[in-house]
């Protein structure tokens, strides 16, 4: 149950600092319609997991508990996108091409693919 409520915990941070930081980066370029909040907040979020995890692995620095803290929570709630990085570079370090290959083709194919059928979908729900 304490790691449920650390990650709850963490999500909740995670969420709020994802929804401020990307609404301040974007409001920095009012004229555009590019997506800067969002990719500020993916590159940010995979540069604290890649930090949080050398720190974790090499160093012993962190223990169970606030790794699933900061993690699974706040990372978690700030950007998923952060796990796939992550899970890529460990799967390319520890010599799996393929699996990082795939993980790579996976994510990005299936997930426009799913964000298209998801908007298909309410397309046809919604006429």
């Amino acid at each position: 149950m304490m790691k449920v409520l650390l990650v709850g915990a963490g999500g909740f941070i995670g969420s709020v600092l994802r929804y401020v930081i990307g609404g301040l980066v974007q409001s920095a370029f009012p004229a555009s319609t590019f997506p800067y909040g969002t990719l500020a907040v993916n590159v940010t979020g995979c540069f604290g997991i890649g930090l949080i995890s050398q720190i974790a692995e090499a160093h012993g620095a962190l223990g169970p508990a606030a790794r699933t803290f900061l993690v699974v929570g706040l990372l978690g709630g700030y950007t998923t996108f952060s796990a796939f990085g992550n899970e890529t570079l460990n799967l390319l370090r520890d010599g799996q091409r393929l699996s990082a290959g795939m993980n790579l083709g996976g994510h990005l194919v299936l997930a426009l693919c799913a964000v298209w059928f998801g908007r298909l979908a309410a397309q046809l729900v919604w006429r």
